[in-house]
């Protein structure tokens, strides 16, 4: 899988998207549930305010500034999404493993047409991966669990 990264054009981020799948196995389907979950621990949903707020404010911004104090990720994702709602407990299992170290966002692409327009968003799952002194990068699909891992690790900078 190879993640392209975002580019600034006209004031706005238009997002490239490349995603080779090497392997088909996503293993099995994890178990978490925001339920279990800490507070501090759970994937957090996002609207156009809290985005703007929170993440990027693209609206007066052309260059890319994160707000956030850690490495985040963003998953665009549909209710009616099969692939989302499979890559939904894998992004909450995800969280709980790097508790503080890393925050996972969602944002329902339909309900903030807006922004997913902004950010390029075609596909869902569109998953982009913000680290603290980088552009951010993204990928389109379902993604396993390892290479979500192998994301983290070598691309957000992160270990467990």
């Amino acid at each position: 899988m190879k993640l392209r990264p975002i580019i600034t054009i006209g004031g706005f981020l238009i997002l490239s998207f490349s995603l080779v799948f090497s392997e088909n196995n996503f293993g099995k389907e994890p178990t978490a549930s925001s339920s279990t979950q800490k507070d501090d621990h759970k994937v957090i949903s996002l609207n156009q305010n809290d985005f703007i707020e929170k993440i990027f404010d693209y609206k007066n911004n052309a260059e890319w500034k994160y707000k956030g104090d850690k490495p985040a990720i963003i998953d665009f994702y549909a209710e009616w999404c099969g692939p989302c709602k499979l890559l939904a407990p894998i992004l909450a299992e995800l969280q709980l493993e790097y508790k503080e170290k890393i925050q996972i966002y969602k944002v329902d692409a339909e309900k903030n047409r807006e922004l997913a327009a902004v950010f390029g968003v075609s596909a869902y799952p569109t998953i982009i991966f913000i680290p603290m002194a980088a552009t951010p990068a993204s990928a389109r699909g379902l993604l396993p669990k390892s290479e979500l891992e192998r994301i983290i690790g070598e691309f957000l900078k992160v270990s467990k």
